[in-house]
């Protein structure tokens, strides 16, 4: 650990303010290890050079943003402090859910830590990419990567066609809230949120019997996980609901927001499309 820098604690807020992490000990990149796997999708896109190990959370199909051939790159960390310190990083970014003896742990080795919040739209995406690309020392990358998301919500926008209801049906039966990224895809890509839109919020469990009784126009499935968890999501009762379209959305799309955002919005163009034919 000779040479490294002194232990930075950056928490959310001033991560926003976009702290540059330090240089690395060849004095140009910093060496930097990732145990948030949505930070994961960004820095892998934008600093693939300079990223040495990302969370094990992004090797695992059914919870990674990442495709897996593109993950597979990058050896995977677990959330021990002593596995981290292996890769011998500059910096580590964690997200907000840090165990504190994690944090600690890694402090005492002399690992600058930033730790990431969450986010609920477009916009906090592209701030949390100009952050990350400030603390990797690739502000040009960023830019890349933001200047694709803007590109694809110019494409996905619609103009003079009504706004169509859309429920996300997830895992277990969970439901979107108002202030979550796919409702703000879904606002920009010419629906709107049908959970929200009654009140349901973030992480609600939406009974079949309402989804029967109260059938939205449109149903995006996006469940995954063993099948038992599912089973309303397939329901033969859904059948009779004669007036809704179903399509089939990949739920990895609504794990993180950077690179999967324009995937995100392309395939609700896709259901756009479909579903008004």
């Amino acid at each position: 650990m000779i040479g490294r820098v002194a232990a930075v604690w950056v928490g959310a807020a001033m991560l926003a303010a976009c702290t540059p992490a330090p240089a690395s000990r060849s004095g140009s990149y910093p060496v930097i290890v990732s145990m948030n796997p949505c930070a994961d999708a960004i820095l892998a896109d934008i600093a693939p050079d300079h990223l040495a190990a990302i969370s094990h959370y992004s090797h695992d199909p059914a919870g990674s943003s990442m495709p897996q051939d593109f993950a597979s790159r990058f050896p995977a960390v677990s959330g021990n402090a002593e596995d981290v310190a292996a890769f011998d990083p500059d910096i580590v970014v964690a997200s907000t859910f840090l165990p504190p003896a994690t944090e600690n742990a890694l402090r005492e080795m002399g690992i600058p830590v930033i730790k990431t919040g969450g986010i609920a739209s477009i916009d906090d995406s592209i701030r949390q990419i100009r952050q990350l690309a400030s603390v990797a020392h690739e502000q040009r990358a960023g830019e890349r990567l933001v200047g694709r998301i803007e590109k694809a919500v110019h494409e996905a926008a619609r103009s003079g066609e009504p706004e169509m209801a859309a429920l996300v049906w997830q895992t277990g039966g969970l439901v979107p809230g108002e202030q979550t990224l796919i409702s703000d895809l879904l606002g920009h890509s010419g629906f709107t949120n049908w959970s929200a839109g009654r009140g349901l919020g973030q992480g609600t469990v939406l009974p079949l019997e309402q989804v029967l009784a109260d059938p939205p126009p449109l149903m995006l499935v996006a469940g995954s996980g063993p099948e038992e968890e599912n089973r309303k999501l397939h329901h033969p009762a859904l059948g009779s609901l004669s007036a809704t379209r179903r399509f089939k959305l990949d739920p990895t799309l609504l794990f993180c927001g950077g690179p999967t955002i324009p995937r995100a919005l392309r395939r609700l163009q896709d259901i756009r499309r479909e579903s008004a034919s």
